[in-house]
């Protein structure tokens, strides 16, 4: 038996929320991951078997791997959609903002969600939740955000209308946001919860299939192309691999092609952190991707060098300049954290 970690007057809220409400919107932060779109999938295909009108809306796109999640070919890009994805927001009842600690992420979607008047919730897993919605559900210690939404289906005792497609939805974000169970889920529950999805009819090995082994033959050759250019620092147990626009063109980078190289260097002996760095080919700065094991937190070297965070093992951030000067950045952190780094068990 799960649990009970809701605040259950919050629960409560939002199931009555929810009896008079006829049009609800999901949004989720920019550049949504597996988490923010099996979470805003998954929430929809539970509200939809409450007879509500469910519209989710994302900043921008998402990966192609994602695309096969049923109820992703419905999901309205604000980027590309602003007048009807800003009516849509503007005249609806409920706006649920998943999967981000502050209204920011949601890039120029955020305008639009803090001028409705609709009532709003959050339901995230970040640290430092910002105040901007009626009901705040925040839980960091929990590996994913679509965890917590499996978490307030069942709190509402609505467990029997998880269906299969809803089901698949949630398994992937917390497959996804733990990079399949391997980090961020020692908790036994999480377990729990995956029995549970499996008895809504899901095929676990072939969702894990079509996320991981159906990327194009581009994304394995930058693979390698990146691996030769990887910098290491064995004084720090530490690796770092970067990616430039250049690199992006010639290899006909596609949003997603990317996901999960930041993990790859952990699978040196005794690399214990790694850095990805990305130019953004929209914005003119660079996506730092970072992922330790162990105790180290690099959470903190996020937040502290390049204003953003996350979770212990797993987190991120931005840098305003080139990539050659954010690299220095992060070698100055590893200067300052490297007793930590030294002194981590792996």
């Amino acid at each position: 038996m799960l649990t009970e970690i809701m605040d259950l007057d919050k629960v409560q809220q939002f199931k009555s929320w929810l009896d008079y409400a006829k049009d609800i919107a999901v949004v989720a932060h920019v550049s949504p991951d597996g988490d923010a779109i099996g979470s805003s999938l998954g929430l929809a295909h539970f509200l939809r078997s409450q007879g509500k009108t469910v519209h989710v809306i994302m900043p921008n796109g998402f990966p192609d791997f994602l695309r096969w999640l049923p109820g992703a070919d419905e999901i309205i890009i604000y980027d590309k959609h602003r007048e009807l994805g800003g009516r849509i927001i503007m005249e609806t009842d409920i706006v649920c903002c998943l999967d981000l600690n502050a209204i920011s992420r949601m890039d120029q979607l955020a305008n639009v969600v803090q001028k409705t008047s609709a009532k709003k919730i959050l339901i995230d897993h970040h640290l430092y939740p910002e105040d901007f919605c009626d009901i705040i559900i925040s839980h960091p210690k929990i590996s994913s955000t679509s965890e917590l939404v499996f978490r307030l289906i069942n709190s509402m005792g609505h467990f029997d209308d998880i269906s299969t497609q809803g089901a698949e939805c949630i398994y992937t974000g917390m497959m996804t946001d733990t990079g399949g169970f391997s980090f961020n889920s020692n908790n036994q529950e999480i377990y729990l919860i995956i029995s549970q999805l499996l008895s809504k009819g899901i095929d676990k090995d072939r969702i894990y299939r079509r996320v991981f082994n159906t990327y194009s033959e581009s994304r394995l050759r930058l693979m390698g192309h990146i691996l030769t250019t990887m910098k290491t620092y064995p004084a720090y147990r530490t690796a770092l691999i970067k990616l430039t626009k250049k690199e992006q063109k010639s290899f006909n980078y596609i949003r997603g092609d990317s996901e999960g190289f930041v993990n790859i260097p952990l699978q040196i002996k005794n690399v214990v952190f790694t850095c990805f760095l990305r130019e953004d080919t929209e914005k003119n700065m660079i996506k730092i991707s970072l992922r330790s094991v162990g105790n180290f937190p690099c959470n903190k070297i996020a937040a502290e060098f390049f204003g953003g965070g996350g979770h212990l093992n797993a987190s991120g951030g931005e840098f305003y300049g080139t990539i050659e000067e954010a690299e220095k950045v992060f070698e100055t952190a590893l200067a300052k954290y490297e007793n930590e780094l030294k002194n981590t068990k792996d």
